[in-house]
């Protein structure tokens, strides 16, 4: 069912009119580029009390999008992923309210499934039966599924750079799969010639309605999920009306810039309903070979230049021409809501791949990795300060794992031989025995805070073959070096009793202890008075929210070489 209160207005001469999802241009003077309004007035204090019955999914917002009843049969659970705290990533950054929205929930496994689950429905609707579109890889997958339930005839125009593991998946739905062998722009003009010729109905991208629209509703769930999490009731009872809360900053990799161009809207529209007190910070990333809108915000230009020859293996954010979003987005930002652009490269990526699947528990697709990239980068440099809410969109799964991201040595293998299976336990041990190294080196994790030896020990364990104590105080610590000798102390400074400048004096005090190498990790500013104190003493000094996983790991693999 259309949205009779939905009104498409266009950009460039103002003109109005109802939504129809066959009408992609301008009535009035032919422009492309047009945005839905509605009685915002009237739903700012009508549409809160009407939620709480409803699933907490993309419909839950239906007064809010062009089309407010979808066909039963066509919907897949999309919309409503959680909010997830980064406690492990968060404490490494030194930012406590950092927050994940694991796109990866989708029916698909990407935040592509809302634009498709709206524009299908729509689509639909309309009567629609075949439909064209150009992508490089998850929009493909996302329209795949939802046409095969409408009974839509699919063609997908892929770049030759997707993998051929994503192919295959959109291929398995009966979508018809067109490689072309160039870049994804190139694969966007041969698309829309072979729509024009055949009369086939052509997905706009970020020019649809239906799927800006389908953006925005990410925006209203961190909203109200982030106003369960930091504002709940002073009484602990609950209430009818949702509590909204914006964050200061969300975070988001962008090939097109379709995504961060619909939460903004979002955004906007709830801000102006009085819903939320602030619109947040867009921090928007692209990969360095491919970043056309990076280098025009930093060249102060407001219209982006397109890169010809994307230089990246991150397929998905190889759009060298973002055309009018790059504007749209840089507009709204220098409007208001403030925020960055900035660049990662594709081994800034791959390494927080890593860092994602190991310290958080999250595998995580490569374009979702490079949001994360952009958030350190945004935090080292002092943009993102520590008490600020972030939210980073997690926009898709890294299903299947692509090879260069472990590269080689990732496993280690048994033989099972034919005297095991008789019961030989002597070549089961052996066997086993070739799994392990035959010594592991031996690290003393000393800190007050449980999350804080949590942290390390994970880190630890993330990437070597350790064995590792633990010590919850100064005293216990000095206690456990003469009793265990490790090899390596990683040491915090602030702890009741003894602190760590005494363990320091303690273990450097017996013959025994003296000579094991310290590292320091510490929250504590220090004063110059105290780096002298421990000049000459340590190996290496690092503060707490300012080092990741792979910091800590290249100090003790040169301390224990």
């Amino acid at each position: 069912m259309l949205n009779e209160h939905c009104q498409i207005e266009c950009l460039d001469c103002g003109f109005q009119a109802p939504y129809h999802p066959l009408e992609t241009v301008c009535p009035a003077c032919g422009g492309a580029w047009r945005q839905a309004t509605y009685d915002y007035a009237h739903l700012a204090s009508d549409l809160p009390p009407r939620l709480k019955e409803r699933a907490f999914d993309l419909w839950r917002y239906r007064e809010m999008l062009p089309i407010t009843q979808p066909a039963p049969e066509l919907r897949l659970s999309e919309g409503g992923t959680p909010l997830i705290r980064a406690l492990n990533l968060g404490m490494m950054l030194g930012c406590s309210n950092l927050f994940m929205k694991d796109e990866r929930q989708g029916p698909t496994a990407s935040f592509k499934d809302r634009q498709a689950a709206l524009s299908i429905s729509a689509l639909k609707a309309a009567g629609v039966r075949e439909v064209v579109l150009a992508s490089t890889g998850n929009v493909a997958i996302a329209y795949s599924a939802y046409a095969a339930r409408a009974g839509i005839k699919l063609w997908a125009f892929l770049t030759s750079l997707v993998p051929a593991a994503k192919m295959r998946e959109v291929a398995l739905y009966g979508t018809q799969v067109i490689k072309v062998t160039g870049s994804y722009d190139q694969a966007k003009q041969v698309a829309a010639e072979f729509a024009r010729q055949r009369g086939i109905f052509l997905d706009t991208g970020a020019r649809s309605i239906t799927n800006i629209e389908s953006m925005k509703t990410i925006a209203y769930e961190i909203a109200e999920q982030l106003g369960e999490v930091l504002e709940p009731p002073a009484n602990g009872l609950g209430t009818t009306r949702p509590r909204w809360r914006a964050p200061d900053w969300y975070i988001q990799a962008v090939s097109g810039g379709m995504g961060p161009l619909g939460v903004l809207k979002g955004f906007r529209e709830m801000y102006q309903m009085g819903w939320i007190d602030r619109i947040p910070k867009i921090g928007v990333i692209q990969v360095e070979g491919c970043a056309p809108m990076v280098n025009a915000w930093k060249q102060g230009r407001e219209v982006a230049i397109p890169i010809q020859s994307p230089r990246t293996n991150i397929a998905t954010l190889a759009t060298g021409d973002p055309g009018r979003t790059y504007t749209l987005l840089r507009n709204w930002m220098l409007e208001g809501s403030g925020g960055a652009f900035e660049s990662v490269s594709d081994e800034e990526a791959f390494r927080a791949i890593h860092f994602l699947a190991k310290m958080e528990g999250m595998s995580v697709e490569p374009a979702a990795a490079v949001a994360c990239a952009g958030l350190i980068k945004l935090v080292r440099s002092g943009q993102i300060k520590p008490h600020e809410v972030v939210v980073i969109n997690i926009s898709g799964h890294t299903l299947p794992v692509e090879r260069t991201i472990l590269g080689e040595g990732w496993s280690r293998s048994v033989v099972v031989s034919d005297a095991m299976h008789v019961g030989a336990e002597e070549g089961l041990l052996a066997a086993l025995s070739k799994i392990t190294v035959d010594r592991f080196p031996r690290i003393a994790i000393v800190d007050d805070h449980p999350e804080a030896r949590r942290l390390i020990r994970r880190i630890l364990q993330s990437q070597g073959d350790y064995t590792l104590f633990e010590a919850a105080s100064g005293r216990e610590a000095i206690e456990l070096a003469r009793r265990e000798h490790p090899d390596l102390i990683i040491l915090d400074l602030m702890m009741p009793e003894v602190d760590g400048f005494g363990v320091i004096e303690a273990l450097q005090a017996q013959p025994e202890t003296a000579e094991i190498p310290i590292i320091v990790v510490t929250a504590k500013e220090l004063t110059p008075a105290e780096k002298e104190r421990l000049r000459g003493h340590i190996q290496s000094l690092m503060q707490k929210g300012d080092f990741l996983s792979d910091d800590l790991l290249d100090e003790v693999r040169a301390l224990l070489k």
